[in-house]
């Protein structure tokens, strides 16, 4: 790992850089394995969209779509093989990352599929046959925060099974997310399962919150308003990780972690900027802190290389600041709630229109072969 960049000082400040990316072109060429090197990145989320994204373009793939389409396997065992492969793969090249890091970072995450979002039971079962499949100790699975996530994310804990807390908007919600990951734990404690082997971020959602504020200042047009665009995004995580410290000082969560468990670290994920007006390292540089992982698309980690500008913890003592911005919000009539669940409920519609294009692309791929 290099000593001297913008992405080494995000390291020594206590950010974990995860790439927010995954492409079997990625895993073969060598490449994840050359940002490993060069840019610090110690580990690696993936989604529908990614995925799907990476089955269109390129052609790694068509050796094993041709042996699943002779053995006659299905859409749906298609993506289960190609994308379980992926990520056992790479999480062998982050193996070095995850034995140095005991555990706590080189780790690769895969998605329960995205219609499950409201069905805690397939969420459940999907997510042990996953974590069996990928069979790899440095694996998370992602499971989107709904209140039927919360259920499903309690029980695969309790399994023993590391998880990746995806779609989070709201503070309320990353509070029950917490509270799903203590439960697990207290659930696995008591069926004997070694808690240091657990680990779980809460992926709090950044950039998309901005996108749907800033689009309702706009509207109300004032000076007043249009000074607080792009502010809420950043307020809103600066606050989730105020939340973090506290709910993991209390009595309940300090009992877990002397028995060895892990805390649920807080991960910025929707990093990359929507507007290109604002500086393209904006949710990089401004959610600095201890014990914080941010996930990048490539070209927000490509700028934070080139021309970031790290100057330390930028979150904690900024908690009134971004109170204020929120309450502000709430003056102006923007319903800080209402934007949270409308994020949400696009996000989980989002993902399960890649997991079609996914299926579709899957499904072409595999007639092609025959």
């Amino acid at each position: 790992m290099t000593g001297t960049t913008p992405l080494a000082e995000l390291s020594a400040a206590g950010v974990s850089i995860w790439l927010d990316d995954l492409s079997r072109e990625r895993i073969t060429s060598g490449g994840l394995a050359k940002l490993i090197e060069e840019k610090n990145v110690v580990g690696v989320t993936t989604n529908p969209t990614i995925f799907a994204g990476a089955l269109a373009n390129g052609h790694a793939y068509e050796a094993q779509v041709a042996e699943l389409a002779a053995r006659g396997a299905s859409v749906d065992e298609a993506v289960f093989e190609i994308t379980t492969d992926d990520v056992a793969n790479a999480s062998d090249i982050f193996r070095g990352v995850y034995d140095a890091t005991d555990g706590v970072d080189g780790r690769v995450s895969i998605e329960v599929e995205p219609g499950f979002a409201h069905d805690a039971a397939k969420t459940i079962e999907q997510a042990k046959q996953l974590w069996a499949k990928v069979d790899r100790p440095n694996a998370m699975i992602k499971i989107p925060a709904t209140v039927e996530g919360l259920e499903a994310i309690t029980e695969v804990i309790g399994a023993g099974i590391s998880v990746n807390v995806t779609l989070i908007f709201s503070l309320e919600r990353h509070q029950a997310v917490i509270a799903a990951y203590i439960a697990g734990l207290e659930k696995a404690q008591a069926a004997g399962i070694d808690l240091s082997t657990i680990h779980s971020v809460a992926s709090f959602f950044v950039s998309r919150v901005d996108t749907e504020i800033d689009k309702r200042l706009t509207a109300i047009g004032t000076d007043e308003a249009l000074a607080l665009k792009s502010k809420a995004g950043v307020a809103n995580a600066q606050l989730a990780y105020e939340l973090f410290k506290d709910e993991f000082a209390t009595d309940r969560a300090q009992n877990l972690l002397r028995a060895g468990a892990n805390v649920q670290r807080p991960l910025w994920a929707s990093t990359g900027v929507k507007d290109p007006s604002l500086p393209d390292t904006l949710y990089v540089t401004n959610l600095v802190a201890q014990g914080v992982v941010n996930t990048m698309p490539e070209k927000t980690m490509e700028a934070t290389f080139d021309h970031g500008v790290i100057e330390g913890d930028t979150v904690s003592g900024s908690y009134d600041a971004a109170r204020e911005i929120l309450d502000q919000l709430e003056g102006l009539g923007v319903s800080y709630d209402e934007v949270t669940a409308l994020l949400e409920k696009e996000g989980v519609e989002k993902f399960i229109v890649s997991w079609g294009e996914l299926l579709e692309t899957v499904k072409t791929a595999l007639e092609a072969a025959k």
